[in-house]
């Protein structure tokens, strides 16, 4: 067989065919010419023989020596550095005897290995591993160092039995053998970035030895990025002793190049350097999954302000009720500032909802610097836009507090004037419902004028107070439970408290604290005060009305509200207004048998919600949607992909521990260590990534590893599985104990406590 170095007039001419002696001279030892004649070995067996050499026809057929040595003996064929070798393909004789002559499998063996003294390699090769849908990474066993005949059978009977996988039929499995090479440097290279998702360059991971330690995860390896050259990128570590010289990186990438054109794509080959510089090819597979990358004109978006309104996963109702005016209000308001261009606010909403939550676009917003810094600068139409604005926003600073209490008490007016949505006819439901789509559009736009405009104190407040809506949620809050007041009446006395609150179709409303309890759907009627008949009253009333409270009539120690604040808790009271409103149409809907459970509502959209309550039919698909699953909290900031994958924008510095993601996506979930029974949605938490953990990735939320590497076996089949996997997350096992809530980011490396919303700390 002809080395990657002779066909490239490193060791020996083009043309020139240097078999037998000059390959065994690499590995350092003699051994026969023979070995891989084509006459070699006698017909026996099944397929008639009992070992086929590499290089061989029939050792390149999948189905009969199994992928990993079907693709070996194509590269060898190929001219690439192969070892020899023999497979014994599937399926295997009896190796006890009983059904036939061991003899041609006893001469592959005794010609391989020069009669014992030099040690093999024996490994799985199963039709089922190695392809371009699964690599089944280390799932199928290997031995090492196999020395003597006794121990080659039972090497050869390990792999075999490692076909009988727990709950699955056996696997068909062939059996391939060669040389064992101790390698001065080994690793794995990758023909395209699987992390990063660029086939535009190359990843190189490598260690001292032969490549087993990296790909079992022992050891995480230093890391080269190459470009389709060779040319070296960059390194990670940046302080990591240096393995591969530039020569050797070079010889790498032409490998790889080589390898792409045999297979027709990029491969997953682990290689080595032997103590005589020579470069080996010990495996080349598929590279079977690829990291998501979004399209260069993909959108940078965010939870950014929004969340603090929105910061649930939102059901597709909930989504039109409150993304959609939000995202409309905005619009106006940018419009109105002139901070972007009207064509790009028409084509592309400000707020939208990724996997369920709201999310804004961070450039559009200015939260984000342009893409091209210096072409922004020389981009006269910004400035135009501006000046444009300038004496609407000029006038509109003295003229917003007006406005916001004009809006204020246009809204408080119709909250009065609604009746309970119990006495409301169906149709009357819906042009409610319309009013206060439109009505949260206005609150919207001014509340974000109010906040960039008006020169509001730190709290909040105009001239310099620090009167919040929170705040007088907070004290009034206080004072009820002061009173004695039960949580569950604490919203009927005060409704200020639903400041406190987020809006939801699913559930009753809880208070902020330790202990707090639910409220009963409803809320009271203007002008009401608590007393022994509140319970009663409460289950009558379902509109959020104003009432006597310092936030309406200002006094000496609690001051009015200043305009931004008073229009947040307007957009707070509409949207309750909203909930009583749907919840009432959907139990209507369920009387007319159109739902089966009131609750499957929020599955509609607003046009069909709108068309149901006006007496048209529900969609005939409505009692076979499924609410979508729960998803982990949206990353500060991201793009999405085309496939609708978010993708963390990676930032310097944001893993603080280290940690280094290696499988793409964001989950959180409740840590796990391996033992008893897992939770629903377990993150597995480990020292390291053992291969023999790939059986518990199906079932797993996220995956981290206090060390590891990106092209370790186990990393590799996360990538297969889609879960969000770290390694590298230093003291992972001792500062992530079991049962924490944990949020894994494996585009960025982030690990985190809590489930994403940036208040925890888990660096």
């Amino acid at each position: 067989m002809t080395t990657l170095d002779e066909r490239h007039g490193e060791g020996a001419r083009d043309g020139d065919d240097p078999r037998g002696g000059a390959v065994l001279n690499a590995v350092g030892a003699h051994v026969h010419d023979t070995v891989g004649a084509p006459g070699l070995l006698a017909p026996v067996g099944a397929h008639g023989r009992e070992a086929v050499p590499l290089d061989q026809p029939a050792a390149a057929l999948p189905l009969l020596a199994g992928s990993k040595a079907a693709n070996l003996a194509r590269a060898a064929g190929a001219g690439l550095p192969v070892l020899p070798g023999f497979v014994i393909p599937h399926p295997a004789p009896d190796l006890h005897g009983s059904s036939g002559d061991l003899s041609a499998l006893r001469d592959a063996w005794d010609g391989l290995s020069d009669g014992g003294v030099r040690p093999l390699v024996v490994r799985s090769s199963s039709p089922q591993e190695d392809t371009q849908e699964s690599s089944l990474a280390g799932q199928f066993a290997s031995v090492l160092d196999v020395r003597g005949w006794a121990d080659f059978l039972a090497a050869v009977r390990t792999v075999l039995d490692s076909a009988h996988r727990p709950g699955e039929p056996p696997a068909p499995m062939a059996v391939l053998v060669q040389p064992m090479l101790s390698a001065r440097v080994g690793g794995v290279m990758f023909g395209a970035d699987p992390v990063e998702g660029r086939a535009d360059r190359m990843l190189v991971s490598a260690v001292r030895g032969g490549p087993d330690s990296l790909v079992s995860g022992e050891q995480a390896g230093t890391n080269y990025w190459l470009s389709p050259r060779g040319r070296m990128l960059r390194t990670e570590p940046a302080d990591a002793e240096p393995l591969l010289g530039t020569f050797e990186l070079h010889r790498l990438a032409r490998l790889a190049q080589h390898a792409r054109k045999v297979f027709d794509g990029p491969q997953d080959i682990e290689f080595g350097f032997d103590d005589h510089g020579r470069l080996w090819l010990f495996q080349s597979r598929p590279i079977t999954a690829m990291a998501v990358r979004p399209s260069r004109g993909a959108r940078l978006l965010g939870p950014g302000p929004v969340a603090e309104t929105l910061p649930d996963q939102l059901e597709p109702l909930e989504e039109d009720l409150w993304v959609a005016p939000m995202a409309r209000g905005l619009a106006a308001a940018l419009d109105i500032g002139g901070t972007a261009p009207r064509r790009r606010l028409r084509a592309v909403p400000v707020v939208t909802a990724v996997g369920g939550r709201a999310a804004a676009d961070l450039e559009l917003l200015g939260a984000a610097p342009p893409r091209h810094r210096w072409l922004a600068l020389l981009n006269p139409a910004p400035g135009g836009r501006r000046l444009a604005a300038a004496w609407r926003t000029g006038r509109l600073v003295s003229a917003l507090p007006g406005l916001a209490v004009d809006l204020v008490a246009d809204v408080d007016r119709r909250l009065a004037e609604t009746p309970p949505p119990a006495e409301i006819p169906s149709t009357g439901l819906a042009s409610t419902l319309r009013w206060t789509r439109t009505t949260l559009v206005a609150l919207h736009a001014q509340e974000a004028l109010a906040g960039a405009l008006l020169h509001e104190g730190p709290g909040g407040g105009a001239g310099g107070s620090s009167r919040t809506a929170a705040g007088a949620a907070l004290s009034a809050l206080a004072d009820a439970r002061a009173q004695g007041m039960a949580d569950e009446h604490v919203v009927t006395a005060e409704p200020v408290v639903l400041a406190l609150t987020a809006p939801s179709l699913r559930g009753r409303i809880r208070l902020p604290a330790a202990a707090a309890a639910t409220v009963p759907e409803e809320v009271p009627r203007a002008g009401h005060r608590p007393d022994a008949d509140v319970h009663r009253r409460a289950a009558t009333v379902a509109v959020v009305r104003p009432f006597r409270h310092p936030v309406e009539k200002p006094t000496a120690t609690a001051p009015a509200l200043p305009p931004r604040e008073a229009l947040r808790l307007r957009v707070r009271w509409v949207q309750e207004l909203q909930v009583r409103l749907v919840r009432e149409g959907a139990r209507r809907l369920v009387v007319r048998g159109g739902l089966d459970d009131g609750a499957r509502v929020g599955l509609l959209r607003w046009p069909e919600l709108m068309t149901a309550l006006e007496g048209g039919p529900l969609p005939a698909d409505v009692r076979k949607r499924q609410p979508q699953p729960v998803s982990a909290p949206l990353p500060d900031a991201f793009r999405v992909a085309g496939d609708g994958t978010v993708v963390a924008e990676r930032s310097a510095g944001a893993a603080g521990d280290g940690g280094r993601g290696v499988s793409g996506g964001r989950a959180a979930g409740t840590v796990w260590d391996g033992s008893g029974t897992p939770p629903a949605d377990a993150v597995l938490v480990v020292r390291t990534l053992d291969p023999a953990l790939a059986p518990l990735l199906p079932g797993l939320t996220g995956l981290v590893a206090q060390t590891g590497s990106p092209l370790s076996h186990l990393a590799v089949l996360a990538r297969e599985f889609g879960l969000p996997a770290v390694v590298g997350a230093a003291d992972a096992v001792d500062r992530f104990p079991v049962g924490t809530r944990l949020t894994v980011d494996g585009t960025t490396g982030e690990v985190r406590t809590g489930d994403g919303s940036g208040t925890e700390d888990g660096r």
